[in-house]
């Protein structure tokens, strides 16, 4: 671990198992980022909760090369939930943080273009032929228009998968030439 956590506790008994547990998440977090240049960690009582008792709030800043990362809202009535809770959340973070620093980009899924051959009304699917293949899809599939809408001819936009029982097309909607 290249940095030393800060870690403070406050309004509860110390405990050396506490403290071990904290230590151990924060050496982890190294291996999601090891650019992390300071860590803080607060572990605190929050006001009693007239219907849950005492909550306990785990709060962890981090910063990293040219910005800070924290996480101020796990509190749970199991001291170790909240810390666990938090932890999670700020790994979460840190790997969001490191995909952008690789410049790592979503990629999203190329719609293709197709036509409507085959409708069988009262199972509620049909089929699409797009360069010469065919594509099965149901009424769950479609989103505008309507199944019911569909005629054979329509032409639509989809995005393919692969089902069991072969090519599949999902989230149909109308082709972009029609008017």
């Amino acid at each position: 671990m290249a940095f030393v956590p800060r870690i403070t506790i406050r309004d509860i008994p110390h405990s050396e198992a506490l403290e071990a547990y904290i230590i151990k998440k924060a050496d982890k977090l190294y291996s999601y980022c090891n650019k992390i240049m300071q860590c803080s960690i607060v572990i605190d009582q929050s006001q009693k909760h007239k219907h849950q008792g005492k909550l306990y709030n785990a709060r962890i800043d981090v910063t990293v090369p040219g910005t800070e990362l924290a996480v101020n809202h796990a509190v749970d009535e199991d001291v170790y939930v909240a810390v666990r809770d938090a932890f999670n959340a700020l790994r979460r973070q840190l790997n969001s943080f490191t995909a952008k620093q690789r410049g790592d980009v979503k990629t999203h899924d190329q719609a293709l273009l197709g036509i409507v051959i085959k409708l069988f009304p009262d199972e509620k699917f049909g089929f699409i032929e797009h360069n010469g293949e065919e594509y099965y899809f149901s009424s769950s599939n479609v989103v505008n228009p309507t199944f019911e809408k569909l005629e054979i001819g329509t032409e639509v936009q989809f995005i393919e998968s692969l089902g069991n029982e072969g090519k599949q097309a999902n989230r149909i909607t109308r082709g972009k030439h029609h008017y």
